[in-house]
């Protein structure tokens, strides 16, 4: 493939709902531009794009997959994201590297919730949105019923530009309204054809029209005098629409037999925003960088694929200069530089070596250790730090359990690795319950990181719901003595303390001293204080941390041989285990704060599923999105396992929320009676 300049390239990422046909339409673009030489099938798994095993074995996208194209002296870089919501990183992904959207919807559904996520994220990025409705040759399906959908929700700024004309619920011809030509489709082939009229092509006609001369003022004047637009003036409006974001293109086709493919790719290479003129980058600061391959060196690294076996591969989306063998590979975030390693270009899971990777163009540098997803490949001489990818939190949460024991630290490497691959995955051990903890977008989202630590990494595990941070405190003030008198021989132990128990205010042990006269030496108070706080770190009733716990030492009396630091630690913890269960100890469970964003009709579904979860709804009102509600509500973590899951079904995905830790409170007798055998069987378990 020859090198091209920034003006020639353009940079797409397909999008929309998962199970539409984005691989499909994706595969037919490379395969139409002979990009590939078969054309790919992903039911049949042999698809140039879901190479991945797992893709393979599910028959969907589970991660982004580039490869370019050239079409009529244009190269595109198709990126091919993931539809699932539980693989929304590689949405995030794929719209850091692009300046277009291309959002791929299926003829005779609605404007689904895919397609939705796809232009909020594109709108967030502010790149242009165009839409490929395909599946038009499936039976029973209804292109215009897609294109109302999307009208209604884009108004005005949807234009039309390659529409069917449909006999009975038969497409016939594909009508190209930027060249004012027809065409008609067998076995993936065009043959041009008379512009038929009738049906709705008049109007697709007169709304095509009137978008292109929105883009224009003169082209306004020219469209109210009824006068015709010439070829240069369609192909300015439409650019000039699409790249200011007041146009949204719309092409008609059908990825699995090829038809109208071909009137994609001219509408793409010819309207979508070029990587030179693309307004939209700048630095992590807010200033405009230009993409010029003369500028200094700023590429900005959108996707790790972490190979235990071919090694780490980075790719890069350059902005400006160009990346070369001879560069040194300096990382803004790190400051540190490392040697560059070999430049390739991907095309799916197939790579060709390449000499550099110029200003608009993505590429892939193979074995930069430092540098991660997010990060600047930068000069030293020259800093810049980009933007960095804008990935959604991880919010689904579960233990990992080895099947073989001892190879936790088998999975901490393998699940460190897939953390670089994948930053929507997060991974650490809850010090406190002493599990490791992973962390994903969903239930689909986790399977698959346990299926690559088993395929990648050798490790099996199972996932189990976490355990819950539980604390212990007390009620009541008790006064207890703590006495500890041993004799074997030689010298003795002997320690004797008086400890009032009471509860505090301080998550940490408050510990205090009030000895008169000397009967307990003030070298043994740090040792009274250290046998208490050993003893809090396990409550008496259910083994868990205690706060909220003020301990006094008032009295006592000690021996002048036998006394000794051991023998009052000692003393101190008598007089813990006595005193605790006098003090009307009780469980605290953590409470969360949850702020819940779903759409208007669901807001009572999840109002009442928060009820259930024993949740307090503190406020509820309108989100900063449209037709979106906010509700805010304290909640019990322990209760809160499944509310993603809860969510996104009942909201068809489009709700989200965040849980923040907020304080603990004393949980009530039934769950506290179920936390107390519940640590029972366990401490069974582990005799």
């Amino acid at each position: 493939m020859k090198t091209y300049n920034a003006k020639n390239i353009r940079n797409i990422a397909v999008a929309g709902h998962g199970g539409r046909g984005k691989t499909t339409l994706s595969e037919a673009m490379l395969f139409l531009a002979k990009a590939s030489d078969r054309l790919g099938r992903v039911a049949e798994g042999n698809s140039m794009l879901d190479y991945d095993a797992e893709e393979k074995r599910r028959r969907a996208s589970v991660s982004t997959a580039v490869a370019p194209l050239e079409w009529k002296d244009t190269k595109i870089n198709i990126i091919d994201t993931p539809g699932l919501f539980d693989f929304a990183g590689g949405l995030s992904e794929g719209i850091r590297a692009a300046e277009s959207v291309l959002i791929v919807v299926a003829a005779g559904a609605g404007y689904d919730v895919g397609a939705e996520k796809a232009f909020k994220a594109a709108k967030a990025r502010n790149i242009a949105k165009m839409f490929a409705v395909t599946r038009c040759d499936a039976e029973n399906t209804d292109f215009y019923k897609t294109f109302d959908a999307l009208k209604a929700e884009h108004e005005a700024k949807i234009c039309p530009v390659v529409v069917p004309f449909m006999e009975g619920d038969k497409v016939k011809a594909y009508v190209d309204l930027a060249s004012g030509k027809a065409f008609e489709y067998h076995e993936g082939k065009g043959k041009e054809v008379p512009v038929p009229e009738g049906g709705r092509i008049g109007e697709m006609r007169d709304i095509f029209n009137e978008a292109v001369a929105s883009a224009d003022d003169e082209l306004m004047e020219k469209f109210f005098e009824g006068e015709t637009f010439t070829p240069e003036e369609i192909a300015k409006g439409l650019s000039a629409g699409v790249a200011a974001g007041s146009i949204y293109p719309v092409f008609a086709c059908a990825g699995l037999t090829l038809d109208a493919v071909d009137l994609l790719l001219n509408g793409v290479a010819a309207a979508a925003p070029n990587a030179a003129d693309f307004a939209g980058e700048k630095t992590a600061d807010g200033e405009d960088l230009p993409c010029d391959e003369n500028g200094p060196l700023a590429a900005i690294c959108f996707k790790t694929i972490a190979d235990p076996f071919v090694g780490k591969m980075s790719f890069f989306k350059v902005i400006s200069g160009k990346i070369t063998p001879d560069a040194p590979a300096y990382n803004a975030r790190t400051g540190e530089s490392e040697r560059m390693g070999k430049i390739i270009t991907i095309h799916g899971s197939k790579q060709e070596d390449a000499a550099a990777i110029p200003a608009g163009d993505i590429g892939v540098v193979t074995k930069l250790s430092g540098i991660n997803t997010g990060d600047t490949l930068t000069s030293q001489k020259k800093v810049i730090t980009l933007e960095k990818v804008s990935f959604p939190a991880p919010y689904l949460s579960m233990a990992v359990k080895v099947r073989k024991k001892g190879e936790e630290e088998k999975v901490a490497s393998g699940l460190s690795r897939l953390v670089e691959e994948d930053p929507t995955i997060s991974f650490e051990t809850n010090k406190e319950t002493r599990q490791q903890i992973l962390s994903g977008l969903g239930e689909q989202h986790l399977d698959v990181v346990v299926s690559k630590l088993k395929t990648k990494f050798g490790v099996e595990v199972d996932l189990t719901v976490p355990k819950v941070a539980y604390r212990e405190t007390i009620r009541k003030k008790v006064e207890v003595q703590g006495r500890h008198k041993k004799q074997s021989g030689g010298h003795g132990q002997f320690g004797d303390v008086y400890i009032r128990f009471e509860p505090g205010e301080s998550d940490e042990l408050d510990f205090n001293e009030e000895i008169v006269g000397g009967s307990v030496p003030k070298q043994y108070f740090p040792a009274v204080e250290k046998g208490l706080r050993e003893c809090v770190t396990k409550g008496i009733i259910a083994g868990y941390p205690m706060v909220g716990l003020k301990a006094t030492l008032y009295f006592g009396s000690y021996h002048p041989v036998d006394s000794s630091e051991m023998a009052f630690k000692t003393a101190a913890a008598i007089a813990f285990k006595n005193g605790i269960p006098q003090a009307q100890p009780t469980i605290l469970e953590p409470i969360g704060t949850l702020k819940a964003y779903m759409p208007d009709d669901n807001l009572g579904d999840i109002m009442g599923d928060i009820t259930k979860r024993r949740g307090r709804v503190m406020g509820m009102g309108p989100s900063n999105e449209p037709r979106m509600q906010e509700l805010v509500a304290e909640v019990p973590l322990a209760e809160m396992g499944d509310f993603a899951t809860v969510l996104r079904s009942v909201t068809a995905g489009r709700g989200f929320f965040t849980l923040e830790f907020a304080r603990y409170e004393d949980a009530p007798a039934n769950i506290a009676a179920k936390v107390i055998e519940a640590a029972k069987a366990e401490a069974e378990e582990e005799d």
